[in-house]
């Protein structure tokens, strides 16, 4: 298939093309700012697709809206009637084209031309009326409250927040990409409307705390629950604004003659990860817990592991490598230490199901002792 992006160095239009590129099928022809427009009708004749994403959406001067949108979606209509086959198109709108100011006169200008095309010639036409889109190469300082906010927050500046109590809807440029290639493969259909799910409503306040507490958790080293919804989204957006000299920061390390601590990343419901270093002959351990359990995984050098129930005294021993990964557990109520029994230096990665609090740490120094 062969397809053609206006407006592909824009916001989406990068997004679009980045993906559409990871592709063998799918060949790209793109119109950007930079060409004129007797360069469509050529362009348009060689495609089997287009996706309308040009526009204009804060101009220097308001009569460019009506050029920039209503008047270029002409030119491509004309293109495309002149190419004498109905050439599917997908047209990137907005939820302003609902509102009566000049920005959505003019979407709802070219949304009708497009509509008369699909009249006229057949085309099959998807609108697409997007709310606020975020995510990875969106402009700050522009014309999203989200990539301003997370270009300043990662590098430590100032935002302006005029009424934190202010509700936006937004969409993820991710989910508007997926939508948009279901409709070039025809797996979504919707003609001629079509709405991106899911969409996601926050205050302007609550999404200036978000990014804060993401930036502030390289200190805390608590990461918010950024696996799934709009705090996976917006993470992996703030992240993708963070300058190439933010991309590492130092965590603390604790020594002792035994080896080294280091904690890596805690969470607020599952646990903590850190990793620990052990000389040879150096045991680490002797306590148990109530109720807390640990993962550890050797992955470098030989530990023997010993456990011992505290009421019944059973005795428990084993072996772990680097060179076979092997996950062992620490059971509640089981006195244990590990040991390296190596000649090299031992580095055993850990997790444990809490994030550690020196109040109550549940845990609680008792030998294991040698086997009877």
């Amino acid at each position: 298939m062969k397809v053609l992006i206006t407006g592909a160095n824009g916001f989406i239009g990068r997004n679009l093309v980045a993906h559409l590129g990871e592709r063998q099928d799918v060949e790209m022809l793109c119109f950007t700012r930079s060409d004129s427009l007797a360069e469509l009708p050529g362009l348009v004749a060689q495609v089997d697709f287009v996706f309308h994403l040009a526009g204009v959406n804060r101009p220097k001067d308001p009569q460019e809206f009506q050029s920039g949108n209503a008047d270029l979606t002409l030119s491509l209509c004309e293109a495309i009637e002149g190419s004498g086959r109905p050439i599917p198109l997908l047209y990137t709108s907005s939820s302003q084209a609902e509102l009566d100011n000049a920005y959505g006169s003019s979407k709802r200008s070219a949304e009708q031309a497009l509509l008369n095309l699909a009249s006229r010639n057949g085309s099959a036409v998807h609108l697409f009326r997007l709310p606020n889109v975020f995510g990875k190469w969106a402009r700050p300082n522009y014309n999203s409250a989200v990539a301003t906010f997370c270009h300043n927050i990662a590098r430590d500046l100032p935002i302006q927040i005029n009424d934190p109590l202010a509700c936006i809807t937004l969409v993820y440029i991710d989910d508007v990409i997926a939508h948009f290639i279901a409709v070039m493969e025809g797996r979504l259909a919707g003609v001629p409307f079509v709405t991106v799910d899911p969409q996601y409503s926050i205050t302007v306040g609550e999404l200036a705390e978000q990014l804060r507490t993401f930036r502030d958790s390289r200190g805390t080293l608590i990461t918010e629950a950024v696996g799934t919804g709009l705090v996976r989204a917006l993470y992996s957006t703030y992240l993708s604004y963070l300058p190439p000299e933010r991309f590492t920061y130092e965590v603390p390390k604790y020594g002792d003659p035994r080896g080294v601590f280091v904690e890596m990343l805690k969470t607020r419901d599952s646990g903590q990860f850190s990793f620990f270093t052990a000389h040879p002959g150096i045991t680490r351990g002797g306590h148990y817990h109530h109720s807390k359990t640990e993962k550890f995984l050797v992955i470098k050098g030989k530990a023997c592991f010993r456990f011992r129930h505290i009421v019944t005294g059973e005795f428990h021993e084993l072996f772990t490598t680097g060179e076979q990964p092997e996950i062992v557990e620490t059971v509640p109520g089981w006195t244990h230490d590990i040991t390296n029994v190596g000649d090299e230096e031992m580095i055993v990665m850990l997790w444990a199901n809490e994030i550690f609090d020196r109040e109550h740490p549940d845990t609680y120094a008792r030998p294991v002792g040698t086997e009877a």
